[in-house]
């Protein structure tokens, strides 16, 4: 069983733990930023200028704190930007209301510092894990995901109600300043380089691979149909006059897929494993949503089915993605697919809101199908994850045939 093979591997339950309490304070940030944005200008559209910067700083920064991770090592590279991180949402808790203008700036640096916790952690799995308890890792991670967005999000919020937005700043900071180091304490040792896999690749070699980037921009598709299923379900509350089940809703598709990734994770996977058939199943929960929008409780249904499948997915694509890159270029190639997600829930969300504008909420689970079909189609040429009967090989090897130096491994060479 995956499960019972992961927590005997040595080291996984304290690195897990530690990733997702390192990982809780830069979902617990965001609320606070915006209602502290918003009380000072007393406008939410400078709150929305405010997240803007953030993410921008966010998607330009991630893959060079990845790529530095690679080249230098993730301990280091944490550490700086883990008070780096602090220090800049201390700034912004301290910033007198008077001088919001500000606070652009300011979450710029913040989003720009951001340390690289869930890229080092899917390129730290294959270095103490193989096997079927990789593949249990991976799901584990993508399951584990979702309780974050439910509880980081939620605990900013308590903490603006219960106090102000500038203390769920502040907690944010020490949260990070604290979990951050023990994360760092708690990194594998790399994985021996011989000369084949220490030679540094570029972005062009890392990119333009036949394999890593339909998976990368799979993964950028899903997260633009995932933002603007969010907005829509905002929508639909709002339409009925119950915003309370905008949350209701988010519970329950967040709680299908922790469900739909406990299942996968305790899979055996004896079986040929095609990511594209995933995919599918993605498109077509979000297709059966399209058809029941006709009251609260048949969307709640669809969407619970829908959650069923993200879990599973999201986690066989980190797992395709890690074995499709060698170990000196791993944490890059996961900073690069943050970037793909953070441009691809600015999309979703503008696209949607454009949707529900022209043509009313339901044709957003429309958009977002043909999105997931989209995403299906470019990962019809990715190779199937073999189950554990097959040979496999260790964890950071490169074959020649799949090697991003050899002649065939960039897109461009093999068109």
């Amino acid at each position: 069983m995956g499960y019972r093979e992961l927590w005997r591997s040595r080291g996984v339950l304290p690195l897990l733990v530690s990733s997702l309490l390192a990982r809780l304070p830069m979902l617990a940030t965001m609320v606070p930023i915006a209602f502290l944005a918003k009380d000072a200008s007393g406008s939410f559209r400078w709150a929305g200028v405010v997240a803007g910067a953030y993410s921008i700083g966010m998607a330009i920064a991630g893959p060079l704190w990845s790529r530095a991770a690679d080249r230098r090592g993730p301990r280091g590279v944490l550490l700086v930007t883990g008070i780096g991180w602090s220090v800049a949402l201390l700034a912004i808790a301290l910033l007198p209301a008077g001088r919001y203008r500000f606070l652009p700036a300011l979450t710029v640096i913040a989003g720009a510092l951001v340390p690289p916790v869930m890229q080092t952690l899917r390129a730290a799995w294959p270095r103490i894990v193989d096997g079927p308890a990789l593949r249990t890792a991976y799901s584990v991670d993508a399951t584990a995901q979702e309780l974050l967005f439910m509880v980081g999000p939620m605990l900013g919020a308590t903490a603006v109600s219960v106090a102000s937005p500038r203390l769920g700043v502040l907690l944010a900071a020490a949260m990070s300043a604290v979990f951050i180091w023990w994360y760092v304490l708690r990194q594998p040792a790399p994985l021996p380089r011989d000369v084949h896999t220490a030679v540094p690749l570029t972005a062009r070699q890392l990119l333009w691979h036949r394999h890593r980037l339909p998976l990368i921009l799979a993964f950028g598709l899903w997260i633009m149909s995932f933002n603007g299923i969010s907005l829509a379900i905002v929508a639909f509350a709002d339409d009925h006059g119950q915003r309370l089940i905008a949350g209701i809703f988010e519970a329950v598709w967040a709680f299908g897929s922790l469900v739909g990734g406990a299942i996968s994770g305790a899979l055996p996977g004896r079986r040929t494993s095609y990511l594209w058939r995933r995919a599918a199943l993605v498109a077509a929960g979000m297709l059966l949503c399209v058809f029941a929008t006709w009251s609260a409780v048949s969307l709640g249904i669809a969407l619970a089915l829908s959650g069923l499948t993200l879990a599973p997915a999201i986690g066989a694509l980190y797992g395709r993605l890690g074995a499709l890159t060698p170990d000196v270029a791993r944490t890059e190639v996961f900073g690069w697919m943050g970037s793909a997600a953070t441009g691809g829930a600015a999309i979703g969300a503008a696209a949607a809101g454009a949707v529900i504008d022209a043509f009313g909420v339901r044709y957003v689970w429309l958009l977002a199908a043909v999105l997931a079909v989209l995403s299906t189609l470019v990962l019809l040429r990715v190779p199937p994850e073999a189950g554990p009967e097959a040979d496999v090989e260790p964890p950071g090897s490169i074959r020649p045939a799949d090697s991003d130096l050899s002649a065939g491994g960039l897109l461009g060479e093999t068109a």
